[in-house]
């Protein structure tokens, strides 16, 4: 389903890696993912996202934001997830910045 390539780019593997391993967020990789195109429905995904909590909201912001930077993320707010979250969101931070 996901391409090879995709997984190992930079801008994606951080994205994709919170994607995966969120609750939340993983139907949307069928609905909101195009990888054939390689791109996400960034505005479909603001738009279902608006009744989530806090925590589920940064947890797309901040995939959003590993993807392409335009898409802004607070990193304050990480205080708002349990460990879990928490690990998730430090792993994807390091796939998409670490050398």
């Amino acid at each position: 389903m996901i391409p090879q390539e995709l997984k190992q780019d930079r801008y994606w593997k951080g994205t994709l890696y919170i994607f995966l391993n969120q609750q939340k967020l993983q139907k949307f990789l069928i609905t909101h993912f195009d990888f054939e195109e390689c791109s996400i429905d960034i505005e479909g995904l603001k738009r279902v996202s608006r009744g989530w909590s806090s925590s589920e909201k940064f947890m797309l912001a901040l995939a959003l934001h590993l993807f392409n930077e335009r898409n802004k993320v607070n990193l304050s707010d990480m205080d708002l997830l349990d460990s879990y979250n928490t690990q998730i969101a430090i792993k994807a931070i390091q796939m998409r910045f670490a050398s």
